[in-house]
């Protein structure tokens, strides 16, 4: 995928995403995620994104669970959850491919977006990342200090408290320090310049061609009652 530029992967990405809205049933489902998953293990990023994918798992079975208790059929409960782990096992593949600053190029030089929103959109990704590692430091700071998450689930809610409350203000604090330092390099000018090439190569032309083509596939089927 590094030899992908930024715009083929977001192309991609809404690719993957719009035939999991599309399909209707769980073994193209399935087989969706079994491609986003060779894709992220062929990359290299599959071990260190194992908890993550992991924890996706969960709250897909929890999110099928839900649809099913209110009310929904079995097999809708089951498309849901293989929908909401597709679509974000593809955004994955897509951070963990692509330097943020490459993505914010693309969008500003290629789909013209305004470069606040621009922005805007990847400083939210980048905080991700970066608020996970302050709770993990949080959590065992407040451990060290005797914070033991014992109990039942209301006792273990109030206990967790004692790490919201931190990591907020840790994070009101990051917020506060990024919003200094835009305004001191003169954030909101009109003329950017980026140092990084994304254009479209010849293997990217392939890749999206290939992914159209893949997604007017999935509408001929969904047409058809196959997905």
């Amino acid at each position: 995928m590094k030899q992908f530029v930024p715009l083929s992967k977001l192309i991609g990405t809404f690719a993957f995403s719009f035939c999991a809205l599309v399909m209707h049933t769980a073994l193209p489902l399935v087989a969706l995620v079994v491609i986003e998953l060779v894709i992220l293990s062929g990359c290299g990023h599959l071990r260190r994104n194992g908890k993550a994918v992991f924890s996706l798992v969960i709250f897909a079975c929890f999110l099928g669970v839900v649809q099913y208790i209110g009310g929904g059929s079995l097999t809708s409960a089951y498309v849901t959850g293989l929908r909401m782990l597709s679509m974000t096992i593809v955004f994955i593949i897509l951070l963990t491919t692509t330097r943020l600053q490459d993505l914010t190029a693309a969008l500003v030089t290629q789909l013209h977006i305004p470069y606040e929103y621009a922005f805007m959109f990847t400083a939210a990704l980048r905080f991700v990342p970066d608020f996970m590692a302050e709770s993990k430091y949080v959590r065992e700071a407040q451990a060290c200090r005797g914070l033991a998450s014992r109990g039942n689930a209301w006792k273990k809610i109030r206990q967790y408290m004692s790490v919201i409350q931190p990591l907020l203000l840790k994070s009101l604090g990051r917020s506060e320090t990024m919003a200094l330092s835009l305004e001191l390099r003169g954030f909101g000018n009109t003329q950017h310049r980026f140092m990084s090439r994304v254009g479209l190569r010849p293997r990217d032309y392939v890749l999206v061609a290939v992914l159209f083509i893949g997604c007017g596939f999935v509408v001929y089927l969904r047409c058809h009652g196959a997905v």
